[in-house]
């Protein structure tokens, strides 16, 4: 059973969708990565709703939600807000919370407002600093071969890095630590995803590429204060992701209920390249903890 429909936020209406096979297990909402994506990519994750119900959305800017042309509304703190208001207008008493990628930079923000009725929060491919984000690719971009590397560098420091010559270079990138599942050419799925993005709230909160942390995220850290969420946590990542395996363990080592796991075969996209593996292990976890 799937139901979808619009919710009223602060700034305009976010699009969303239910998934539900009168399943009884405490509900998982699930925070797609950006900022500025959507949650098209991981429908995926509706295989969940064998246990509970699944809830998907597409934060406001983006995705099938409004796109209002109002600048100050990508900040971390509305979009905290507007996960408050999701759950309120779904009525979800008691959830779990699966971020991936940017989403878990907004599920730790949230959780640490103390909000009532987190059963568990998975933290899949996280970003809970800018800094270290930034030093991880670094080190990743040294790994790419050295053409690759300077073609990158350059394009930075020239601020051309909406140049066809910067696009080949990232692709090189995202093969290595993206997504290591690579169909050619893309997929029909990958194409539509694209096109469901919002460039601007990324430039906006994050910059112009995934190097270089020049947003309004760019002081973001939170890594001083995981030891506040209470919650049960689960940390995943994929063996060759840009969330490198040493920064997700380290993070989960901060959380007092943290565990910790790798997708040897993954990048940055664990859910769609080892989906099967994936669902498992969110699936398990989840249902330990509704069962506690």
């Amino acid at each position: 059973m799937r139901e979808e429909g619009y919710i009223k936020v602060t700034g305009g209406r976010v699009w969303y969708q239910k998934f539900n096979e009168n399943s009884v297990g405490t509900p998982v909402i699930i925070l797609h990565g950006g900022p500025g994506s959507s949650s098209y990519s991981l429908e995926g994750l509706q295989a969940l709703q064998e246990d509970r119900p699944v809830i998907l959305y597409d934060q406001l800017g983006c995705g099938r939600s409004d796109r209002p042309t109002d600048t100050s509304l990508w900040q971390l703190d509305r979009f905290v807000e507007e996960l408050d208001q999701v759950r309120e207008a779904l009525n979800l008493d008691e959830v779990h919370i699966l971020g991936h990628s940017w989403g878990t930079t907004l599920a730790a923000a949230y959780c640490l407002t103390k909000p009532r009725g987190v059963k568990s929060v998975i933290f899949s491919s996280p970003c809970l600093s800018a800094p270290r984000w930034e030093q991880d690719q670094i080190e990743n971009l040294k790994k790419l071969p050295l053409e690759v590397q300077e073609t990158i560098k350059q394009c930075e420091e020239n601020g051309t890095t909406d140049s066809e010559e910067f696009k080949a270079a990232i692709q090189e990138f995202n093969k290595a630590f993206v997504c290591r599942v690579q169909e050619e050419p893309d997929p029909e799925w990958v194409k539509k995803g694209a096109g469901y993005r919002n460039p601007e709230i990324y430039n906006i909160m994050w910059g112009p590429s995934e190097f270089s942390v020049k947003g309004n995220l760019k002081s973001f850290d939170c890594t001083s204060r995981l030891n506040e969420i209470s919650s049960p946590t689960l940390f995943t990542c994929g063996r060759y992701d840009e969330a490198t395996p040493e920064s997700t363990q380290y993070f989960s080592s901060l959380v007092p209920n943290g565990q910790f796991h790798v997708f040897e075969n993954s990048a940055h996209m664990p859910y769609f390249e080892e989906k099967d593996e994936f669902i498992q292990v969110v699936g398990n976890f989840l249902n330990t903890i509704d069962l506690d």
